[in-house]
């Protein structure tokens, strides 16, 4: 595939692209792996636009590390009350005004479908830096990356996603992701309040990716390559909700001896109990090389997406 088969297009979803723009991607990202620290001048006078109106650590610098390390430029705001969205202006302006500055937008939003419009509006390429409870592509890119790197292929392998999969986005992107790859073994480990949506499950049935939903993950484990433990999405849910459903899994080291050795536990992060510090020291811990991965990922991504 040409590398300009990407240029200039948005990537508001994981299902945008094709399973042979994925690895693309990946091929791209293994070559900026040596450019992480030294940098280079492939998007040399371009600007990106970040607009966050969530909080963000990872993705938002990872992002704007990106941009630098690839010769570019970064303006934008992480507080959206810095900007006269708190005066009133909508988003579609908001975004149109930061077409007119920059070669690209990264966008984060509450709202469900936010990206979407962004790419509507404006110009240049959107990139969904998570919008809503479903979509978070740039951090599925990492995730199968990541996975990709342990073990040479994502196909093939058996994966479990635990914890609150009803809200949190990494999870649901990652279930849609995974429906590019062939012979994947898929466990949902979640409470019954905070199963996937269903109509992620109806896109996972739609492209014949096996999954089983089940709230034991103490049975789970010794059958998994992959265990992907996500945290409760306190800010997602009420505060009666999030009693109830916080602390309803917590990975321990004990748990862990009963994995495969080659196993690895990832994590979207920020993660707050759910994975204590003890696990830190195991050999399956890949949750802070997985964070890492997210720079050489979103090189990638820039350097096929901007003009």
């Amino acid at each position: 595939m040409p590398k300009d088969a990407l240029k200039g297009r948005d990537f508001i979803a994981i299902t945008d692209v094709s399973r042979r723009e994925l690895e693309a991607l990946f091929e791209t990202a293994d070559y900026m792996q040596k450019h992480v620290k030294g940098g280079t001048d492939a998007l040399k006078g371009r600007i990106l636009c970040t607009l966050f109106f969530e909080p963000s650590t990872r993705t938002r610098l990872s992002f704007e590390t990106a941009m630098l390390r690839l010769g570019g430029g970064v303006t934008g705001f992480a507080d959206p009350s810095a900007s006269r969205t708190v005066t009133g202006e909508s988003l579609a302006d908001t975004v149109r005004m930061a077409d007119s500055y920059g070669n690209a937008i990264v966008l984060r939003h509450r709202i469900e479908g936010a990206a979407r419009l962004a790419s509507q509006v404006a110009q240049v390429p959107i990139i969904n830096a998570g919008d809503g409870t479903q979509h978070h592509p740039t951090q599925t890119l990492t995730d199968l990356y990541t996975i990709r790197k342990e073990f040479g292929t994502v196909d093939g392998t058996s994966i479990a996603i635990l914890g609150d999969l009803k809200h949190t986005r990494s999870a649901s992107s990652l279930c849609l992701g995974l429906t590019h790859f062939k012979d994947v073994s898929l466990f949902l480990v979640s409470p019954e309040q905070l199963r996937t949506k269903d109509e992620v499950k109806d896109l996972m049935k739609a492209a014949r990716l096996n999954f089983v939903e089940t709230d034991d993950v103490e049975k789970v484990i010794p059958q998994v390559d992959a265990l992907y433990v996500t945290r409760v999405q306190k800010e997602r849910i009420t505060p009666e909700e999030y009693e109830k459903a916080r602390g309803s899994y917590i990975i321990t080291a004990k748990m862990l001896k009963r994995a495969k050795d080659k196993m690895i536990v990832m994590h979207h992060l920020p993660r707050i109990e759910e994975i204590p510090l003890e696990v830190d020291y195991t050999r399956h811990a890949r949750y802070f090389e997985q964070a890492a991965n997210g720079l050489p990922v979103r090189m990638s991504l820039l350097s096929h997406l901007v003009e």
